[in-house]
């Protein structure tokens, strides 16, 4: 099996890795200092993450390209200008698994759903909202590198589901150091970075749409009982994966997807030799009030006050990161549970107004200091969709929302018809898009 490090070394040698800030009036997002610009001018924004786009615009079992046309029109009416979507998905055993996937097996693509993406980018393009793309998954919900390891070792998937959260975080962080599952990664990835777009005619790496590429969802390093000896492993993975991407790619940006220090076990040192890697454009971080244990939506309006204060002090820790590391950040995941954890559409969103209010402010009054945060997409959009059970269950009649199919469906979610939460996204939108000009 050829060496994956010399191979990555060799091309690097071949290609050069061009600054990220380059020709004026570039239709592509860039990087100029702590600043993300397009057009010559700051690029500040108001996004949701909408996974699931790929398979509404699929021809096949999957989509609706109808409701993705509608909910596309819906998010521009609103402001938003952004989406971070889901751009890999591998066949999985879990329960609460994405299905079907891109890869149904390995190294097999699934053309419809392929088809699907392309579709979705070129609606995209017609609105000039842009995306970011990530590539792999530290979770299971879409297969991610846990699938990766399986199929290459042949060894049997851990279900974190099933309690065994350490074991689970030791088998996917060995995917960094698995040469033979990586250049199974890479031989993706090449493919998606060079499709032409069946709408369009453009290839992937030439299509202004794509903001950024980005490593994987919320890629984790120092986890579980062999995380800190591994620790090395995670820091060239994230350079020389970035830098594989690049090598084929010199038009847009590659980020990493990082939920920030807590996905460094809280350490801000890992967090910074990681991420300060040239490869990498710009800094993500995550914020999960209800996962960290800050929130509690039966307690809602008790829990709420402490999860904004905490929210507060995550935020401000990753802008001075970003301002040290001279990169600018964008905090690409945030939500929080309905009232009393329901699922339903037309149930109560008190406790997430008010979190949701607290965030935009934050994020608004710093743009207003030229800060490194350029941007925030909140978890999610699921506009005309209704869960098909009111406990929120994944049946065979389940439309796509926010949610993974791991977790209830409609807790995370916002629907069109949660008009004071969708005043609040509309208004701070209103606001970002008039910053920097």
């Amino acid at each position: 099996m050829k060496n994956i490090l010399f191979s990555l070394a060799f091309a690097f040698l071949l290609i050069p890795i061009l600054p990220a800030q380059q020709k004026a009036n570039s239709p592509f997002v860039k990087v100029n200092g702590t600043q993300l610009v397009l057009d010559n001018a700051p690029y500040y924004f108001c996004g949701t993450n909408f996974w699931y786009g790929y398979y509404l615009g699929s021809k096949g079992i999957t989509g609706d390209r109808e409701r993705l046309k509608r909910e596309l029109d819906q998010l521009v009416e609103l402001g938003i200008n952004n989406l971070r979507i889901l751009a890999a998905s591998e066949a999985c055993e879990y329960d609460g698994t994405l299905k079907p996937a891109i890869q149904p097996s390995k190294g097999v693509y699934d053309e419809e759903l392929l088809d699907g993406l392309d579709f979705l980018l070129a609606e995209m393009g017609k609105r000039k909202i842009y995306g970011v793309l990530f590539l792999n998954n530290f979770w299971q919900w879409s297969g991610g590198m846990s699938q990766y390891v399986s199929w290459i070792d042949g060894s049997k998937l851990v279900d974190p589901t099933k309690g065994e959260w350490n074991k689970f975080y030791d088998y996917t962080s060995s995917f960094y150091s698995n040469q033979a599952a990586n250049e199974l990664w890479h031989r993706y990835i090449h493919m998606l970075v060079n499709r032409e777009n069946n709408y369009t005619g453009k290839l992937y790496k030439d299509d202004p749409t794509i903001m950024s590429w980005q490593l994987a969802n919320e890629p984790r390093g120092g986890e579980g009982m062999n995380g800190m000896k591994n620790i090395e492993s995670f820091y060239r993975w994230v350079d020389q994966s970035a830098a594989y991407i690049h090598s084929l790619d010199n038009n847009h940006l590659v980020s990493s997807g990082s939920e920030g220090t807590i996905g460094t076990k809280g350490n801000t040192e890992i967090f910074e030799k990681a991420y300060q890697s040239k490869n990498i454009d710009y800094l993500t971080f995550h914020l999960w009030a209800k996962n960290w244990g800050w929130f509690n939506a039966q307690k809602y309006a008790e829990t709420v006050k402490t999860s904004k204060t905490k929210a507060a002090k995550y935020i401000t820790d990753h802008i001075e990161l970003a301002r040290k590391m001279g990169k600018p950040i964008v905090l690409e995941e945030f939500g929080l549970d309905r009232d009393l954890a329901k699922c339903m559409p037309g149930t109560p969103t008190t406790a997430r107004d008010e979190y949701y209010q607290h965030i935009f402010n934050l994020i608004a009054e710093s743009a207003k200091t030229n800060s490194p945060l350029m941007g925030s997409n909140f978890w999610g959009w699921a506009g005309e969709a209704i869960p098909a059970s009111a406990d929120g269950k994944v049946i065979a009649t389940s439309p796509f929302l926010a949610d993974p199919w791991q977790e209830p469906q409609g807790l995370n979610s916002v629907f069109k018809s949660d008009t004071s939460t969708v005043s609040i996204i509309k208004e701070h939108a209103e606001k970002m898009k008039g910053m920097g000009k």
